[in-house]
């Protein structure tokens, strides 16, 4: 008789354990994915394997054929990309893609200023542009002739700046030694003043004489549009450095380093004729370049 009471009572409690547990609250349903999930059963079922071996399957049941996951419905993957088309949540990321880093700029060494000058001369309109060299400006001339024999210059131009320094005047002179007046600046003087020069101080160019205006010598490169004086180098902050004056290791450097640019350099010291500039020139010579 205990025995039956207890057994009585024992069912009685599971039932209203049971009894709770299905009287248990559901979580409320998201009103925004209502019409979503109202659409996604029909779909779901496509894919769906009802058990063979029960007489009816339980309602809502639905067992799959195999582990593999399910293919999202359309309806569902239509709703959540409006739900993500209307969201106004800041910052909010449905794509479920990893954020792009970028590029570590602070890693990239800065370009070095003669990196930074050829840039700009390579972006640069050719406009203006004589010799075939964006950083020659200039115009081209009518050749020059000359009734002394030696003299004149074929394709003459006349040139008002080289490596983006100005000169104090137009120069008149051929291609050739306006390419190397250009190097010379771009590579060695420009380089030797930290990028402050700014103009340099043309002291003769085009000219139809003798060589150092000596009576009865040889025509000058002068005469043949090939040969270019420099006096003086005018700096960014105003400073004039003369050769006549100032010519002090760094002048003498810069000069002496022209030897591999042009075929020609004469200055202080060379001939007594060039003591307050630096001449320049590239002669048709045979046997390589005369520097002094």
């Amino acid at each position: 008789m205990r025995r039956g009471l207890l057994l009585l009572c024992l069912c009685l409690g599971q039932g209203a354990l049971a009894q709770e547990i299905d009287r248990s609250p559901l979580p409320p349903a998201n009103p925004r994915l209502a019409g979503v999930m109202a659409a996604a059963p029909a779909e779901l079922a496509v894919s769906a394997k009802v058990d063979p071996t029960a007489d009816t399957a339980p309602q809502g049941s639905i067992l799959l054929s195999s582990l593999r996951p399910v293919p999202r419905p359309k309806a569902l993957t239509a709703g959540l990309a409006a739900l993500k088309a209307t969201s106004n949540a800041p910052g909010l990321d449905l794509s479920g893609k990893a954020p792009d880093d970028g590029i570590e700029l602070a890693a990239m060494p800065p370009p070095s200023k003669k990196e930074e000058r050829k840039k700009k001369r390579d972006m640069a309109s050719k406009k203006g542009s004589v010799c075939g060299v964006a950083s020659i400006k200039g115009q081209e001339i009518a050749p020059i002739r000359s009734k002394v024999k030696g003299c004149g210059v074929d394709d003459p131009v006349a040139i008002t700046s080289v490596g983006g320094v100005r000169l104090s005047q137009a120069a008149t002179v051929d291609c050739s030694i306006a390419k190397a007046l250009d190097r010379w600046v771009e590579e060695v003087a420009q380089p030797a003043f930290n990028g402050n020069l700014v103009e340099m101080r043309v002291a003769a160019h085009y000219s139809c004489r003798s060589r150092n205006n000596v009576k009865g010598a040889k025509i000058s490169e002068h005469g043949k549009g090939r040969a270019i004086d420099i006096a003086a180098f005018v700096l960014s902050n105003g400073n004039v450095l003369t050769v006549a004056e100032n010519y002090n290791k760094l002048l003498r450097r810069i000069y002496k380093a022209g030897c591999g640019y042009f075929m020609t350099t004469l200055g202080p010291g060379s001939d007594g004729y060039h003591e307050d500039h630096f001449h320049f020139d590239t002669s048709a010579r045979q046997g390589g370049a005369y520097c002094r």
